[in-house]
């Protein structure tokens, strides 16, 4: 066989090698673009428009942000804690009827608290507890971003509802809204934690 068949050959395999190879990362990248859209749902969507529709960018965030909290392991909470978490958000919710601006910013307090007691980052690390919950909770996270907003801009007045004042205060309307959407973390944080103790509780009992 001539040399030059033999160098024919050799670039004849080393393009499919590529081939393949390159059909392999491009099978990977769509599994996982596919499998962060999964995860993510609503914060799959929210990245993409961050990034201006650039798929690829925002998948590499999310990704980034299932490497550094994937990991994260909830504690549960003791039935006590729960209890009283919830008393304080049932009370958060009676006191918005006089103090709209006051009962969004306790139940925002109470959201840090809850997440911090289930092991999630605590104090003023505001951004990496709501990357955090992205990762674990990402159906329910815009709800306590929107709590956030409104309890930094809420007037502490009542408003026309759907009406915002000119120096960015939040409308009693839209802290309504606020709470209310928030209500579905705080509820999965309390009761997930429940119904992991009461599972594991049940299977210590079998065992």
């Amino acid at each position: 066989m001539s040399t030059g068949v033999i160098i024919l050959i050799v670039i004849a395999v080393v393009v499919v090698i590529g081939a393949i190879a390159l059909a392999l990362r491009t099978r990977g990248g769509a599994r996982g673009g596919r499998g962060l859209k999964r995860r993510f749902g609503p914060e799959y969507e929210r990245a993409v428009a961050r990034h201006d529709g650039d798929t690829k960018a925002a998948e590499h965030e999310l990704a980034q942000l299932v490497e550094r909290h994937g990991g994260l392991k909830e504690r549960a909470l003791e039935p006590t804690d729960a209890e009283r978490f919830e008393a304080r958000w049932a009370a958060a919710q009676e006191h918005f009827v006089d103090a709209p601006h006051e009962a969004v910013a306790e139940a925002e307090r109470l959201l840090a608290e809850v997440a911090g007691a289930r092991g999630y980052p605590d104090g003023d690390r505001y951004e990496e507890r709501v990357e955090a919950l992205a990762v674990h909770h990402a159906p329910h996270v815009q709800g306590y971003r929107h709590l956030h907003h409104v309890a930094g801009n809420g007037s502490g007045t009542s408003r026309t509802p759907g009406a915002s004042g000119a120096s960015g205060t939040s409308s009693t309307e839209e802290m309504r809204e606020a709470l209310l959407e928030a209500r579905a973390l705080f509820e999965e944080l309390v009761g997930g934690s429940r119904s992991r103790r009461t599972s594991e509780r049940t299977h210590a009992g079998r065992s």
